[in-house]
């Protein structure tokens, strides 16, 4: 995993070191940390701290709001009241999953809601994923509701990822990495290690929790349009995602990407076979080369699946 060695986020009164590895005590269950990674968010992170507080104190829940600065450049820390909400400063833009890891390092309770500070989520909507969660270990904030504003030019490649992660999965993912979502915390834990810091972390969290049975909901979400300017990099960040869910894929579920290909490759031997057949030239070399390379491949995740599930 990148970023391993990373300097924790800096809260008030506490050293970084405090900050990371303070984990506290057993505390209600039913209490909720809501963490914020905030970056260049200045005209938004206000407005959204006053919504999510309202909105926490209606559900009479006990709860915390951690906003992490992930080294904003902008005004945006001096725009959080840290009377009303817990802050976190990375000195260094590490990124947004590196924002997440170190809030959750830092909640309070064992209900973990994370979110965006730019004003895109509908923060109203906490309350109906966390009734969701009483029987379920992570919820979805799936932005499929009629007012989902996804940027065009986002569209197509969220939708290549979401069928690509589907298939591996074999099942439909409504959304992969919506960054409105409540996960309990012995969830975010177990694959804790595999956290990347970029924004893959919920892609990362969404395949893992899939692959290993955990009970994953969704819920129809509206998505508006974002106050200031996206930090997503369209064709960068879709590669980079794709890499991910092979990588992940293969890491949980290995036969789901060694079994096709193993079989493409069986197919391809058997179609130069007939056709060079055909044309009066049997390409014998190739044909073999192609199976045999289909039943290394085949063995090979095999081997892999085997070494999988004796560690999982």
């Amino acid at each position: 995993m990148s970023g391993m060695s990373i300097t924790p986020g800096t809260e008030r009164g506490r050293s970084p070191d405090d900050a990371a590895r303070r984990r506290p005590e057993a505390q209600p269950h039913e209490g909720v940390s809501v963490i914020v990674p905030c970056y260049n968010e200045e005209y938004a992170i206000g407005s959204v701290l006053d919504e999510l507080e309202r909105v926490l104190e209606e559900t009479g829940r006990p709860h915390e709001i951690i906003v992490v600065d992930d080294g904003s450049s902008d005004r945006s820390a001096e725009a959080i009241d840290e009377e009303r909400f817990r802050l976190i400063r990375h000195p260094l833009n590490l990124g947004y999953g590196a924002a997440l890891k170190s809030g959750a390092l830092a909640a309070r309770f064992d209900t973990l809601v994370i979110t965006d500070a730019d004003g895109t989520y509908p923060n109203h909507r906490i309350p109906e994923l966390l009734d969701e969660a009483n029987d379920a270990d992570m919820v979805v904030g799936a932005r499929s509701g009629a007012n989902a504003h996804i940027p065009l030019v986002r569209r197509p490649a969220k939708w290549i990822i979401r069928q690509l992660a589907a298939y591996l999965i074999n099942q439909p993912i409504p959304d992969i990495n919506s960054g409105l979502r409540v996960i309990r915390r012995d969830l975010w834990e177990r694959f804790e290690n595999y956290y990347p810091n970029g924004f893959s972390l919920t892609t990362t969290v969404t395949l893992a929790a899939l692959t290993r049975g955990y009970r994953v909901r969704y819920l129809p979400i509206e998505y508006h349009h974002r106050v200031g300017t996206s930090k997503i990099r369209p064709i960068r960040d879709t590669l980079n995602f794709t890499q991910l869910i092979l990588r992940t894929v293969l890491y949980f579920d290995p036969l789901r990407i060694f079994v096709p290909v193993s079989l493409a490759l069986v197919i391809a031997s058997a179609a130069v076979g007939v056709i060079s057949k055909l044309m009066g030239e049997f390409l014998d070399t190739t044909t073999i080369l192609l199976f045999a390379a289909s039943l290394q491949v085949l063995a090979i995740g095999m081997l892999a699946d085997l070494i999988n599930k004796r560690l999982g």
